[in-house]
């Protein structure tokens, strides 16, 4: 009897550890994840509130208070990174006059996006990864450029991000080119956002992802007390609104209306981010943004670019838009005190994790097919190599058709692959992995019919 119970709970013990899942961390990676810093965010975040306020049409002339002041220090930060970059950072101020528009802007006001520029290190690889939060701050009235605006968490939150990945970030080379950007005028209706989306249409960018930052570094909803530190969210759009009607019969005939470029960004968000940082969660929420809400993401992806904005889990309307005021016990604003800096370093590491992938990995396989001619219970895919990376293998994705996220991973170093599972069933997808395991966006394929 002893030895048959002690058979069975060596059985069990090895199913048990043949069920475990290994989590390949790329130690490249892990080292920049673990150098991100919550001190170093929050000393970002006080010198941001230090300006008063970031409203669009505050001062830009005033050398300590106002937008100007808070977009000249920001520019500050990145050249003084592009010290450590070995030549790689450059970094920017772009300018442009807009005129009053009838709805927020009320005069001439000098706009500007503060960017640095982290160049690939592979000529022959023009994809450019994007990161964003929004500079400006804003109180109850819109229209109010003179009241103090702390705009801790929004956005300082999201520029602090992006302040503080470019820091750890311009230390290394990666073979594609990653975009730092702290857009203005996103409260008066993502003025600065609609400006770098339609030049980077107009230049023809190979923007393969942006991810959008705003308002990330807090944990306690105001209404339902929720306090939780563990989660965050990502909003992605499933139907571009940029699709013809000759693509939307596409879509409808094969079932793809969950598979849009910002839904497969918003997929790999999720599988990497939780890949690299403990104890938290990327909750993917199927909409473009919240209820009577906008953001910097939403100019790009009208244009066909793929881009999802990632916002704290519990948001606190007590200290958003907020005039600054003590009102039936309750203080009202966006101020530093109520946020959570350890939560907002393990979002800026998800936010690192997800671009030092995408940008270390090689480029997407081209023209990958399922063969569609013949009706069978298998499903062969076939592609040809990216056009720039140094590829390992490939990862065939699979999903059931009503799953969430991909359920099974299939290496192989052929550009093809025959599996035995019914393309009825499933979807499937192909990524290019490089050499350190860094896998590129996923690629649906299209059927092969002749």
């Amino acid at each position: 009897m002893k030895k048959a119970l002690l058979l069975t709970n060596c059985c069990l013990l090895s199913f048990a550890l043949s069920a475990q899942t290994v989590v390949n961390r790329d130690p490249f990676i892990t080292q920049m994840v673990g150098e991100v810093s919550g001190d170093s965010l929050r000393a970002h975040i006080e010198k941001l509130v230090s300006f008063g306020t970031r409203h669009t049409l505050s001062s830009t002339t005033d050398p300590r208070r106002g937008i100007g002041a808070a977009r000249r220090w920001i520019l500050s930060k990145f050249q003084q990174y592009a010290k450590q970059s070995n030549g790689r950072l450059t970094a920017q101020i772009d300018s442009w006059t807009l005129q009053p528009d009838g709805r927020r802007i009320d005069k001439p006001v000098e706009m500007g996006n503060v960017m640095a520029t982290l160049k690939g290190t592979d000529p022959n690889d023009n994809r450019i990864f994007l990161v964003s939060g929004h500079l400006d701050s804003r109180v109850t009235d819109v229209m109010n450029r003179t009241a103090d605006a702390p705009g801790a968490n929004d956005d300082g939150s999201g520029t602090a991000a992006v302040i503080e990945l470019c820091r750890v970030m311009s230390k290394r080379g990666f073979p594609a080119t990653i975009l730092f950007l702290t857009v203005s005028g996103e409260e008066q209706g993502l003025l600065g956002a609609e400006h770098l989306a339609e030049r980077a249409r107009k230049e023809n960018w190979n923007l393969e992802a942006l991810l959008n930052n705003d308002i990330m570094g807090s944990n306690h909803s105001h209404d339902t007390r929720v306090i939780d530190n563990t989660r965050v969210r990502v909003f992605s759009e499933g139907l571009p609104g940029y699709q013809t009607d000759s693509v939307a019969a596409y879509i409808r005939q094969y079932g793809l209306e969950n598979d849009g470029k910002s839904r497969q960004l918003a997929r790999y968000t999720k599988e990497v981010g939780e890949r690299y940082v403990d104890q938290l969660e990327v909750v993917m929420v199927y909409r473009n943004d919240r209820f009577l809400r906008g953001g910097d993401h939403t100019p790009f992806v009208t244009r066909g670019f793929p881009a999802v904005r990632i916002t704290e889990m519990n948001e606190n309307f007590q200290h958003q838009h907020q005039d600054l005021r003590t009102q039936e016990g309750v203080e009202y604003g966006d101020y530093l005190k109520f946020m959570d800096f350890d939560y907002l370093r393990k979002n800026t590491a998800m936010n690192l994790a997800v671009l030092a992938n995408l940008a270390k990995a090689p480029a997407m396989p081209q023209n990958v097919t399922v063969e569609a001619r013949n009706l069978t219970n298998t499903t062969s895919l076939f592609w040809q190599a990216p056009k720039s990376g140094r590829v390992k293998g490939y990862y065939v994705l699979m999903r059931e058709t009503h799953w969430p996220f991909w359920q099974k991973k299939f290496f192989t170093d052929k550009n093809g692959l025959t599996l035995p599972y019914s393309k009825d069933h499933y979807f499937f997808a192909v990524q290019a992995v490089s050499e350190d395991g860094n896998e590129s966006l996923p690629v649906l394929p299209r059927p092969s019919l002749r």
